[in-house]
């Protein structure tokens, strides 16, 4: 006997198959992790620096692209040369709202300091680009190649004060690093911020500084500070930075240092919350503002992720351990 189609029937049959797809599909999307309130975007430096630039240029960037149903809220906590926001991070174990972008500080202040911190207590989420430093004086000053400049140094021991973002940080390694090739000695004078260094360099409270490019961009272009040499084995591939020379090119010693832009979580934070910032900020280097940023400030692309950020990490921390322990800087 042949069935009658019977509408009241397939509409109940209908309704529930609709809903048991829209429960599947919901369950699909609730279990896809997404910011649930404002993400306290950490910068472990003072204000007008590299960092801070870099992460005040991000956040709205990420809102402009729509990547994140909620903002980003940049923070500064620079107290330590950055262990305040270090430990700030590390004590938020497990909450996926706050993220941090880190500078070679995360190898240097616990190494400098003995505070109870290490890179490997936090969550990498990725690499955002290298930075590299050129070594700056005022654009007054009578010294217009770096050889001319570093043998007058070397004439006259502990006389130049070279300005730099903090004590035992990247820019005093450099410093250091300087002087045991060219057997000079700086009085080395600490700034709290990458902006701050600038500024003593145009005021010529310092003779010079190692700033990055973004740091002293603004001042460069300005025709208050003067280039002399980039800390590389390579020019930057960048129009006008390009006419700088690497320090073996102006001096005939090789010289080279090139500092890690990156994002950290804290500890314990799920791997699905991971997953979703390696995607944000994949997409945030994928943007065509992101690659004009790198540009104008002499940042040199260098997105990592995964296994292999993992192993840059480690040699880094081995690179920074060894030159701060030939200048003595090791707690």
């Amino acid at each position: 006997m042949k069935r009658r189609f019977l509408p009241w029937r397939w509409g109940l049959v209908g309704s529930l198959i609709l809903a048991s797809v829209g429960v599947l599909l919901w369950g699909g999307a609730a279990s896809a992790w997404q910011p649930t309130k404002p993400v306290e975007f950490v910068v472990p430096a003072g204000t007008g620096g590299g960092a801070d630039i870099m992460a005040r240029f991000i956040s709205p960037l990420i809102a402009k692209h729509k990547l994140s149903p909620q903002p980003f809220i940049v923070v500064n906590r620079p107290g330590g040369a950055g262990a305040e926001g270090f430990l700030h991070v590390k004590g938020k174990k497990g909450d996926p709202h706050i993220i941090t972008l880190t500078l070679d500080n995360l190898f240097a202040t616990p190494l400098a300091t003995g505070v109870p911190f290490n890179w490997r207590d936090l969550t990498p989420v990725a690499r955002l680009a290298l930075d590299w430093f050129v070594l700056w004086v005022n654009s007054e000053s009578p010294y217009k190649t770096a050889k001319e400049y570093l043998e007058a140094v070397k004439a006259k021991p502990n006389q130049f004060k070279m300005g730099g973002t903090g004590t035992a940080q990247e820019d005093q390694i450099i410093t250091l690093q300087m002087e045991q090739a060219f057997g000079l000695k700086f009085i080395y004078v600490p700034y709290k911020g990458g902006g701050d260094v600038a500024v003593s360099l145009v005021g010529k409270h310092s003779d010079s500084t190692v700033n990055n490019p973004s740091e002293g961009v603004g001042h460069w272009k300005a025709g208050r500070l003067r280039a002399l040499a980039t800390i590389d084995h390579e020019r930057i591939h960048l129009p006008e930075w390009d006419k700088i020379p690497t320090m073996k090119e102006a001096t005939g010693v090789d010289m080279s240092y090139l500092m890690y832009r990156g994002i950290f979580l804290p500890p314990g934070v799920s791997k699905e919350a991971q997953e979703w910032y390696v995607d944000l900020f994949r997409k945030v280097t994928e943007t065509p503002e992101w690659k004009k940023y790198l540009s104008d400030n002499a940042l040199k692309p260098a997105f990592l992720t995964g296994p292999a950020l993992v192993k840059y990490l480690e040699e880094k921390e081995a690179l920074t351990k060894d030159l701060m322990k030939k200048g003595g800087l090791i707690k």
